[in-house]
């Protein structure tokens, strides 16, 4: 397939009132961060939110905290060049992981008493695969916040004309101020406002494209796409589908392995869910979290898929050829002043979430995982505070530096799941076989994870290490699940020769090791807060648009 914008640029009517709009949306950003700043008063208030936010509060930051540019410019771009078929990333690849994190996973988490997925892991197995493990959840959190700062310096520069540099280090600038100020909670508040500024500056673009398109069968009249472009499961059994992989990577490689991996795994994510006020708050987290990502397709890929509507029309003039503009592109063709300021704010709200997301989660394994474990063990509140920010001030300049390296990829959802075949598909393995089989051995666990991440290393450099050869989805989608097969493989066999825990240490921490936790206080038993009910409603109406959209 051709590059997809080879056509001369879109008028912008971009005004004094789009500009304010901006400004606004920086002032309270910037506003939220100072008044936090008084909250902070130790370093569980800095990093955990002392675990006292309700599951409303959790739950939409759960989901925020994963709206960064993947959701956004990745998931348009995808759709752009994959089309309707990126909804598998929500209704396959998230909706059944995080429900089964809710009813699951979460109870081990929390009852741990960990303050990180690392922390977890040292409770579980020991402290040299919480050390391994702290390592490389640091170089993915910092790889990943590059993500968010190339799409929102690309934006701004597309839109506003302002130097991509100039755009990088001022968006970067303000999101480490209100992190700086508040710590966690003012990540977490700020998320909240930007979901609801996602939703708002999105849902004009999605009614506007729909109707540019006339659905999805329009599509394949207006921007002369093939039937496998607008079918999710029709055609997932032939190579010949925009993913090229059938159906059975796209289920166990994205379905199972990337999918529980990242909302399983992943201390960006889990972070919200554990600064929660109790267990059923917690384990809620997810489970709310769960409608408006099912929503979120249509906000995300149908603009991706308006784009194609209007990008044939190509005439002479200067060319952008990446993906990654379906989504600024289509806001720049569909929407007037004022609220293409609106849009704007929308994507530069995703952006600062994403990054907010990965930097406080940074700052949390760094301080907590790292320093506060093996160079200065029995810190000090104000300390660990103090290298808290100060590894705030350096995550973010080491994400700025990131932000380049994403240019070499076709498509950021490509650089995005290359990361986690490598990192989290091996550390699946481990957890599930930890939490599910107290036999599993810390040896078995820590080898298992080596040979998983040098595995899926070295069949990505057997495939290529350019922008497009081995950074495939489809390729992507096997590495995972070889990956996670070789932990699981390594684990087992080390287990099997090696000696376990006594069942004393592995209380609350494995399946047949978890006594009854809390008791959820009678108001948390209302029939519509139970997980259980959340769980099945998200799972049945995936389910129904599936089937609707195969």
């Amino acid at each position: 397939m051709s590059p997809l914008f080879a056509v001369s640029p879109v008028h912008l009517n971009v005004t004094a009132i789009d500009y304010a709009i901006i400004l606004v949306y920086f002032g309270f950003v910037l506003m939220i961060g100072v008044l936090l700043r008084g909250r902070v008063r130790s370093a569980q208030d800095y990093f955990e939110s002392r675990r006292s936010l309700p599951s409303w509060i959790t739950g939409m930051s759960f989901m925020a905290a994963n709206l960064g540019a993947l959701e956004v410019m990745g998931m348009g771009a995808g759709a752009a060049q994959y089309g309707v078929m990126m909804a598998d990333f929500y209704w396959i690849g998230a909706i059944p992981a995080m429900v089964f994190v809710g009813w699951v996973m979460i109870r081990f988490y929390y009852r741990s008493g960990a303050n990180s997925v690392p922390g977890y892991l040292r409770h579980r197995y020991n402290e040299a695969t919480r050390g391994y493990q702290a390592a490389l959840f640091l170089l993915m959190t910092l790889m990943m916040g590059g993500i968010n700062m190339y799409a929102m310096a690309l934006i701004i520069n597309f839109l506003l004309k302002i130097p991509f540099d100039v755009s990088l280090w001022v968006a970067s600038g303000i999101t480490l101020f209100y992190i700086l100020m508040g710590g966690l909670s003012s990540a977490i508040y700020n998320e909240v406002l930007q979901l609801f500024l996602i939703f708002v500056g999105l849902l004009p673009l999605t009614i506007l494209g729909f109707i540019a398109f006339g659905g999805l069968g329009g599509l394949q009249h207006h921007a002369h796409v093939a039937p496998t472009f607008t079918h999710i499961w029709k055609y997932a059994g032939s190579s010949k589908n925009p993913f090229g992989v059938s159906w059975v990577p796209i289920v166990f490689g994205l379905g199972f392995v990337l999918s529980f991996g990242y909302w399983g795994t992943d201390f960006l994510v889990m972070q919200r869910a554990m600064a929660a006020r109790d267990e059923p708050s917690a384990k809620r987290t997810p489970l709310l979290a769960a409608f408006p990502k099912i929503v979120f397709p249509f906000l995300a890929i149908w603009p991706g898929l308006a784009a194609l509507t209007f990008v044939h029309l190509s005439a002479s003039g200067p060319i952008t050829q990446s993906y990654n503009m379906a989504i600024p592109y289509s806001m720049a063709h569909f929407y007037p002043s004022g609220l293409l300021g609106i849009g704007l704010v929308a994507l530069i709200a995703s952006f600062m979430s994403g990054q907010a997301g990965n930097i406080s989660a940074f700052n949390t394994i760094w301080t907590y995982d790292i320093y506060k474990s093996y160079i200065r063990p029995g810190s000090s509140d104000t300390h660990l505070v103090w290298m808290g920010r100060l590894a705030t001030i350096a995550g973010t300049l080491i994400a700025v530096g990131t932000a380049y390296w994403v240019r070499s990829f076709s498509t950021i959802i490509n650089y995005e799941q290359l990361i986690f075949s490598i990192i989290n598909a091996p550390l699946l393995a481990a957890v599930l076989l930890g939490m599910f089989w107290k036999r599993t051995t810390s040896k078995g666990a820590f080898l298992g994870l080596i040979a998983g991440n040098a595995g899926a290393l070295a069949i990505f450099f057997i495939q290529g290490t350019g922008s497009k050869a081995g950074a495939g989805l489809g390729d992507t989608y096997w590495r995972a699940l070889i990956s996670w097969g070789i932990t699981m493989v390594v684990t087992i066999a080390v287990t099997l020769v090696t000696k376990p825990k006594p069942d004393a240490e592995l209380e609350n921490l494995t399946w047949s090791q978890t006594g009854p936790g809390e008791r959820p206080p009678a108001r948390e038993l209302v029939w519509y807060k139970r997980p259980a009910l959340l769980g099945c409603v998200a799972l049945a109406i995936t389910l129904g648009l599936n089937i609707y959209y195969a």
